[in-house]
Parts: structure tokens; C-alpha cells; sequence
């Protein structure tokens, strides 16, 4: 494989990583955002806020952890045939069905794009009491799939190196 080609790879699965180790933190934000509407609810003055900024963690959290999932090969497979078949069988079959997923990204990236801009442009809140804008959170989901759609390119690339008999 060319210089680039593997330079590309080490630096994407480097960023994932590291991503997706921070990632790994922001549930413990969670826990401490949904720990402190338990103790807000017996005070004087509950908070408004925490259910909704909750849910804006934990999508941060699954979000930025997606790409560092798919690194780790952790996602779910329908497993009927492809445990019994070769490694270069499989990264075959990978490399022809990557093509699916980086389509799915391409689209879905797409749309968020678009939505974040919409947001920004239109100074986008939430319907709810709090009235938080919505641009923040969108702009990690277009990042978390950004960062998707380039590991999803690195197994690519890891794919047809293990079919020409190399490493990556």
C-alpha cells in the first residue's frame, strides 16, 4: 500500500481513538447532570434543565463513540456465514459492503450538515422550558459522523491491503 494510504490510516484510527476514549467520559457528565436533578427535585428551586442536557450527553457520548466502536470492531455483525469463511474471504466481502455504509454516511452527513446549518442560521432552540439553542449538539453529530465516514474509508483500505496480502 502506498506511504499515504497508510499514513491515512494511522492518523484517522489515532484520532478515533483518542475521540473515543474521551467519549468514554461523558457518561460519567451524565451521571453527574441526571445526579443532580435527583438532588435539585428536594430544593427549593428544581432544575429545568437537566433532563434535556441529559440527553444532549448521552448523544454526544454515542455519537463520539460510534467511530472508536467501529474501530474496535465491536459493532454488531449478522454472523451466519462469515465466522466460517477465510480473512481474505471476509475482507472481500467487507471491502464490497463498506461501499453501503460510507453511502449511508455520505447521506446522512449530508442532511446533518444541512440541519446545522439551518440551526446556526436560524438561531434554532428547543421547544421546551430551558429553550437551549441546538446548534452545539449538532455540530458534534456532524463531527461523530464525519469521523465515521473516515474510519469507514481506513477499513476500507485495511480491506484491500489484507486482499493483496499485506499489513496495514
Amino acid at each position: 500500500m502506498p506511504e499515504a494510504v497508510k499514513t491515512y490510516v494511522r492518523v484517522v484510527e489515532a484520532v478515533n481513538r483518542r475521540v473515543g476514549r474521551f467519549a468514554m467520559y461523558i457518561l460519567y457528565v451524565m451521571m453527574a447532570i441526571l445526579a443532580w436533578s435527583t438532588i435539585s427535585k428536594i430544593t427549593p428551586w428544581p432544575s429545568i434543565w437537566t433532563l434535556e442536557m441529559a440527553q444532549f450527553a448521552m448523544v454526544a457520548y454515542f455519537m463520539l463513540g460510534g467511530p472508536y466502536s467501529l474501530q474496535l470492531d465491536s459493532n454488531v455483525r449478522m454472523d451466519l456465514l462469515y465466522h466460517r469463511w477465510s480473512p481474505r474471504t471476509r475482507a472481500w466481502v467487507d471491502a464490497f459492503s463498506i461501499f453501503a455504509l460510507m453511502f449511508y454516511l455520505g447521506v446522512l452527513l449530508y442532511g446533518a450538515v444541512e440541519s446545522t446549518a439551518y440551526s446556526i442560521e436560524y438561531a434554532e432552540r428547543s421547544p421546551t422550558a430551558w429553550r437551549p439553542y441546538l446548534w452545539p449538539i449538532k455540530v458534534i453529530m456532524c463531527i461523530a459522523v464525519l469521523l465515521m465516514l473516515l474510519q469507514a474509508i481506513a477499513f476500507f483500505f485495511r480491506d484491500v491491503a489484507k486482499i493483496r496480502g499485506e499489513e496495514l
